[in-house]
């Protein structure tokens, strides 16, 4: 990165991530919208769990593949490319709110597409960050995307609740059209830099460079196994994650309005954290902020498991802890941005991801089988005891431990200085 780039790093990348901001909280309308419905039409778990299983679905099987597109093509043209796809797909789905009450397998294909464009975009963001960020801001950053998600997960859902009584589906979709158009402005206009020509020239064969996405991860023994617990912090909490509307409409027996509290309470909790992060850092230990931000997530799942049918109060409050153990876990991408190279970091983002996505389809039917059968409340109690236990391995291991040491070149480069004295 050169100096220019240094000063103007953080006007390109605020830039893009309040063209983001935009485009997350109309998104995020639309989302919540989805999810009221299908809640609301038929109060089952599993159809929660299913609808976010097709949310993840396209980048559990398709993800290897994307990030090698994402790696050969344009990443300026991915992220806008994707934005506007995601807002085309709901522009389908008006057309058939138009018509008829969209049937619930529409919304779940739907979902899909969404998911599908958020799977191209998504790698490559995080591929286009550390070519406009300093390496010691890289951190710092993932607070700052945090904070900006947790302002749009604050709006969205009261937005949502509000819109869904008020406005028809097609002008929700609307704005969600409108917010996509906004973000592709605000990326169209910055320019990213771009990686030298030796590393950006393809190679003759697409599975040689899937395989050297593989390899870039797998040869780190660190960064391999926290994949692996990352994966298996996916199968037990991303389903819980999708029967939050259950538990606060369920289990506590309340209407929308209180899903959204719940929801808003959450983005509370991100936003602090978010903004903790992004001042402060973390720890010096980076390995164990992640670790404590997982142990605090599972101790307010285990509470909330805990909690009487009254307790609704006591859930939102929880609420707030939880989302603000969330941003930290961003200190993971930061960690593969720092030790992987530029060329290589959409293949192993996309990798990466699809990996933890594999646990979704097994993690979301056990989740919406068992909360069907013990209760949506007794399957937070378990689930949060097992992030707890993840929490305790994660910070036991010592091959995660090693990614707080400094890559050997970069150890090499801060000898430079004193071995020229």
């Amino acid at each position: 990165m050169t100096l220019k780039q240094q000063n103007n790093w953080k006007r390109r990348y605020f830039t893009i991530l309040s063209g983001q901001a935009v485009s997350l909280v109309t998104s995020g309308i639309l989302q919540m919208t989805l999810i009221f419905y299908l809640t609301e039409r038929t109060g089952s778990a599993l159809v929660l769990s299913l609808a976010t299983f097709f949310g993840f679905l396209p980048q559990a099987a398709l993800g290897p593949f994307i990030g090698v597109w994402v790696d050969r093509w344009n990443r300026k043209f991915v992220m806008i490319g994707s934005d506007l796809f995601i807002a085309l797909s709901g522009v389908a789905l008006a057309l058939v709110a138009l018509r008829l009450e969209p049937p619930v397998w529409v919304v779940l294909g739907i979902l899909f597409l969404r998911s599908l464009g958020g799977a191209f975009y998504s790698p490559a963001m995080s591929a286009v960050t550390p070519l406009l960020v300093p390496e010691d801001q890289l951190t710092k950053c993932a607070g700052y995307s945090s904070s900006i998600q947790s302002i749009s997960f604050l709006v969205s859902p009261a937005l949502s609740a509000v819109l869904y009584s008020r406005w028809h589906l097609s002008a929700i979709v609307g704005l969600d059209v409108l917010g996509a158009v906004i973000a592709s402005a605000f990326v169209a206009g910055i320019a990213i830099p771009k990686l030298a020509k030796a590393e950006t020239e393809a190679k003759t064969s697409f599975f040689a460079e899937l395989k050297d996405g593989y390899c870039a991860i797998r040869t780190q023994k660190g960064l391999f196994t926290l994949v692996l617990i990352a994966t298996l912090y996916m199968l037990v909490f991303m389903p819980i994650n999708a029967l939050f509307p259950l538990m606060s409409m369920g289990y506590f027996g309340g209407t929308t309005t209180h899903a959204a509290i719940a929801e808003t309470a959450f983005s509370a909790g991100m936003l602090a954290g978010g903004l903790v992060l992004g001042a402060w850092g973390g720890f010096k230990r980076r390995t164990r902020t992640l670790g404590y931000s997982v142990l605090l997530m599972g101790t307010g799942l285990t509470a909330s498991g805990l909690l009487p049918a009254s307790g609704f109060a006591g859930f939102a409050a929880l609420c707030v802890a939880m989302g603000f153990a969330a941003p930290f876990h961003g200190v993971q991408t930061a960690l593969f941005q720092e030790r992987v190279a530029p060329e290589c970091l959409g293949r192993v983002f996309s990798l990466s991801m699809s990996m933890m996505s594999l646990a979704m389809p097994v993690g979301l039917m056990l989740s919406g089988a068992f909360a069907e059968v013990i209760g949506v409340h007794t399957w937070f109690l378990i689930s949060g005891l097992l992030v707890m236990g993840i929490s305790l391995l994660m910070m036991s291991l010592p091959s995660i431990r090693s990614l707080d040491e400094k890559p050997a070149a970069e150890k090499e480069l801060a000898a430079l200085p004193e071995a020229a004295d």
